[in-house]
This record gives structure tokens, sequence and C-alpha cells, in this order.
């Protein structure tokens, strides 16, 4: 799952260190358009609908906060 999503982060934004990084929303990686886009790749990779409660900096921060917030939704 890890890999799809780096996968997927990596066609909307450039940056060297995906994998690694804590702080994709702090540190201004992730652009409000780039989390619109983001969403909607994760929703249709996945089969999922993330909601409006879900999409807060913690979830998207990092590949690893994205998998757990992914395997969540994917449970319920």
């Amino acid at each position: 799952m890890k890999e799809t999503i780096l996968s997927i982060l990596a066609d909307i934004v450039e940056e060297e260190n995906l994998a690694t990084c804590t702080t994709l929303i702090d540190d201004g990686i992730l652009s409000s358009l780039d989390i619109i886009q983001l969403i909607g790749a994760l929703n249709d990779e996945f089969d999922l609908s993330i909601p409006a409660t879900e999409i807060v900096p913690d979830n998207f921060n990092s590949v690893d906060a994205m998998a757990r917030m992914v395997a969540r939704l994917t449970e319920e």
C-alpha cells in the first residue's frame, strides 16, 4: 500500500524524500490543490471515499500516515 501511495505522490509533487518526509503539509510540500488531487487518486486507487472529517494535516503529513488512514477506512 505504501508503494502505491508513494507512486501517487510522486506523480503529484516533485520531492526527493517523499518516503521519509513527515511534514508534507507542515512544510508546504503539498498544496491544497495537491491534497485535492491526492484525495481523488486515493479514492480511485483504493475504492474508498475519504470523508471530510479525515482531511486533516495529521493524515497527510507522511506516507505512513496516509497508509494508516487508508487501512482504517478500508476496514470500515
